[in-house]
């Protein structure tokens, strides 16, 4: 993976620092890019401008909220027509429970990540995505017993370590 163009080392250290904390202060952010406030302010804003950051969320530890279930579901539909692929994403993009979904190539289309109140009500969800015409030839569901670990990536190490 390779930096991306236009971004030197400070926009990483700022872009690092907010996917750790979420929103910083102006002077936090300072302290922590090891720049002044106004500039590293100023390219906090352009970064954001840019598209560079999609948002700022609390990572919430659900299990101290509610007795969830968290399933894993891979998926592979019975066309592989471009309309096909569209349809689908569209529709799990519109639910709720799916928290993660990524394409694949290989064996499957999709690993998908659900999370609902219930075993029935992820069975529900699955009869729900099972008629709504979406070309699914099959899935496998992995209902998982705990979460280990559930990060995003150190941003800082992965461009380090991309330039190798």
């Amino acid at each position: 993976m390779r930096e991306r163009e236009g971004l030197d080392q400070t926009d990483i250290r700022i872009l690092s620092a907010v996917q750790k904390h979420g929103q910083l202060s102006k002077t936090k952010l300072a302290e922590i890019v090891n720049l002044s406030p106004t500039p590293a302010w100023a390219r906090l804003t352009r970064l954001r401008s840019a598209g560079y950051i999609r948002g700022y969320h609390a990572d919430i530890v659900l299990e101290r909220v509610i007795d969830a279930t968290r399933v894993v579901v891979t998926v592979s539909l019975s066309h592989h027509r471009r309309a096909d692929f569209c349809k689908f994403e569209t529709h799990i993009r519109s639910i709720d429970e799916v928290i993660n979904c990524v394409a694949t190539g290989g064996g499957i289309d999709y690993v998908m990540t659900v999370v609902a109140p219930s075993f029935s009500a992820f069975q529900n969800l699955m009869d729900d995505l099972l008629s709504a015409d979406l070309s699914i030839d099959r899935y496998m569901t992995y209902f998982a017993t705990r979460l280990i670990k559930a990060e995003q990536p150190n941003l800082a190490k992965l461009v380090t370590q991309s330039k190798r």
